[in-house]
This record gives C-alpha cells, sequence and structure tokens, in this order.
C-alpha cells in the first residue's frame, strides 16, 4: 500500500471513530438496569474511599455509557465532572470548603439533564447533591438524608416526593452508605456484597417508580 493510500486510510478510520464517539444518542436516565447499577456503584464507593480517581473515572463513564445510553464523548464528559466533584470534595472539612465541589456538581448535572424526562433546575439539584454529601459527615440519619437523596431523584425523575418509590430508593441508598461507613477500615468483602445486595433494591425501587 503506498503511503498516500495508508495516509487516506489512517485519516478515513480515526474520522469513523471521531464520529462514533460524538454523534449524539438518544440517552435515557430510565434506562438502567438495577443489578447493574448496584455493582458499578458498588464499585465506585469502593474506588473513592480508595482514593483511586482513575478507577472511579473509569466506572462512572461505564455507568453513563452503558446505563443510560450517552455517546461515548458525553459519558467522557460526565464522568470527569463526577469524578472531579469527588476528588474536591473528599478533603473538606466545613460546608463551606464544600462549596468547592459545586461548579464540577452543576457541570454534572447540565450534561445530565437532556437525558431526563423532565426539565429541572439544574443548580437546585446539585445543591441538594452536595447537602446530602455533606449531610452524612454530620451525624444526620441515614432516614433524613435519605429523603434528600430522594429529592434529588424527584426532580431528576419528575416524580413527586410523595412517591413511595423514590422516597424508598433514596432512604435505602442512604441506609447502605451508612452501612458502609459503620464498618470503617475494617470493611470486608462479605460487607462489600451486602452494600451491592441492598443497592440492587434501592434500585429496583427507583426503577418501578419511573417506569411508570
Amino acid at each position: 500500500m503506498s503511503v498516500r493510500k495508508t495516509i487516506v486510510s489512517t485519516a478515513a478510520a480515526a474520522a469513523l471513530v471521531a464520529a462514533y464517539a460524538v454523534i449524539p444518542r438518544q440517552a435515557d436516565l430510565r434506562s438502567f438496569d438495577p443489578s447493574e447499577m448496584a455493582r458499578l456503584e458498588t464499585a465506585m464507593w469502593r474506588d473513592y474511599y480508595d482514593k483511586r480517581y482513575v478507577a472511579l473515572f473509569y466506572h462512572l463513564y461505564a455507568s453513563t455509557r452503558t446505563q443510560f445510553g450517552f455517546s461515548p464523548f458525553r459519558s467522557l464528559h460526565i464522568a470527569l465532572s463526577a469524578a472531579e466533584a469527588a476528588r474536591t470534595f473528599q478533603p473538606t472539612r466545613s460546608r463551606q470548603e464544600a462549596d468547592a465541589a459545586l461548579p464540577a456538581l452543576v457541570a454534572y448535572y447540565r450534561d445530565f439533564a437532556p437525558a431526563a424526562p423532565a426539565v429541572f433546575d439544574v443548580g437546585e439539584v446539585a445543591r441538594l447533591e452536595l447537602d446530602w454529601w455533606q449531610a452524612r459527615r454530620e451525624a444526620v440519619s441515614p432516614s433524613d438524608y435519605g429523603l434528600t437523596i430522594a429529592r434529588v431523584a424527584a426532580l431528576t425523575y419528575g416524580k413527586g416526593t410523595d412517591d413511595s418509590g423514590v422516597r424508598q430508593f433514596g432512604v435505602a441508598r442512604a441506609e447502605a452508605m451508612a452501612y458502609r461507613d459503620s464498618r470503617g477500615e475494617g470493611i470486608t468483602e462479605a460487607d462489600w456484597a451486602t452494600i451491592e445486595t441492598r443497592l440492587v433494591g434501592a434500585y429496583r425501587s427507583l426503577k418501578a417508580s419511573v417506569a411508570r
């Protein structure tokens, strides 16, 4: 093959890859599989606590790409925003310091918004997300900050805050987090399996609600 043909072939292949990455998809936040979301979220929690930010980015990318159907390019952008928010928040010690993570959360939810079944206020949802992150550090009961998680889901999916499935999702997810926190540095593989099982139940409740 001539040098000219090689260059043309390489350029064409690169163009196809680029087109595949950026072509918009019909992403839908309701399209997730509860078991797979639970598996990916469990992996993300492990990554976060072990400060494995590259692995955290990978699992964030996988969740947006495979569970919600975003394009590779958009999934990359969403994962970068989410990982940046987590990395920024982790070393903070007060609500004032934690506000540094808010811009990344706003960017994250702004990218999510087109795939939501209803219009929502990106700034409000980002602020609520940060609120429950911080509440976990302030000895707030999971039954309380779980309602904030439910509020985030309700706004994102266009559901009422009194929706039983959304409320159950929020509280169950918070209880799974509280379980992880109670295990501390001594957490075991069996504990992580328990957490994943609890998250499966949480996401099944959310799936049943948003599918209606």
